[in-house]
């Protein structure tokens, strides 16, 4: 036995346990909780309020970041699953492979998960023009948004209806790709080298001079003669650019080519 003295005497005074302390977090919402509890004012309190809204708002922005560079690091393969191959009303064939909408959605909203992100779109219909507006949303509440808008599809032979679901089909699809980075590759070649894409140069004097013969076409077998071989050429080298030029050429041509309507009553 520890024989009493006067230190041992003072120390058998002290309370067997020691007080607990709140601890605040060098956070707003620490700041907040002692602001509240110390009886600030209301201006106070609002200062602190909006403070831990943008503070939460920057922890959320870069849980985003974060999130979506794990899923760019290991992202899903989206190749072409449908192929398109109809001839319009005018004649002219349509033919190309691309990635269908549920394909591409079902494949990065899979693997968008894991990572706690998600999509959806809002569609919105301004005169004659589509617009379609992807979100791409982390669970703690930042979103950043992608919007296209476009015309209503009146290639092939679509109704009303019609011609405008495909362009909000289309304009979904591709939203989605720019929101998340993401592009569709083109078929497997079964272990064959690529094959050689042409020069820039070559290409562009390609167009140019395919642009002059669909300006120059006599009449409508003509016209889809030359934009068929024209298109095929470019879609084989997978040029988009020269693609949608050809149709644009096409388009005008055509307008030049369909007979005007005649007046009754013998007006001129």
């Amino acid at each position: 036995m520890i024989p009493e003295t006067e230190g041992t005497s003072a120390l058998q005074t002290l309370p067997s346990r020691v007080p607990n302390t709140v601890s605040m977090e060098p956070t707003p919402m620490g700041l907040l909780q002692l602001a509240m509890s110390q009886g600030a004012d209301l201006d106070r309190l609002e200062r602190l309020m909006q403070m831990k809204r943008d503070w939460e708002a920057d922890e959320a922005r870069k849980a985003f970041n974060k999130a979506l560079a794990a899923f760019k690091a290991n992202p899903p393969t989206l190749r072409k699953n449908k192929e398109v191959d109809f001839t319009g009303k005018t004649g002219i064939r349509t033919h190309y492979r691309h990635a269908t909408l549920d394909e591409v959605a079902a494949q990065i909203g899979q693997a968008l998960s894991p990572h706690g992100l998600s999509f959806r779109w809002n569609v919105e219909q301004k005169g004659p023009r589509v617009h379609v507006t992807c979100y791409l949303q982390h669970e703690m509440g930042h979103s950043e948004t992608v919007t296209m808008d476009g015309p209503a599809d009146d290639s092939g032979n679509k109704n009303v209806i019609q011609q405008v679901g495909s362009t909000v089909t289309y304009l979904e699809r591709y939203t989605l790709l720019a929101i998340t980075g993401m592009a569709v590759k083109d078929q497997d070649n079964d272990g064959r080298p690529p094959t050689p894409r042409p020069e820039a140069s070559e290409k562009e004097l390609d167009l140019d001079a395919e642009v002059a013969k669909i300006k120059a076409a006599p009449d409508t077998k003509a016209l889809a003669a030359i934009v068929n071989a024209a298109y095929a050429t470019a879609q084989k080298h997978g040029d988009r650019a020269a693609m949608d030029a050809i149709n644009a050429a096409k388009d005008a041509r055509l307008k030049e080519l369909r007979p005007q309507p005649t007046q009754k009553g013998g007006q001129k």
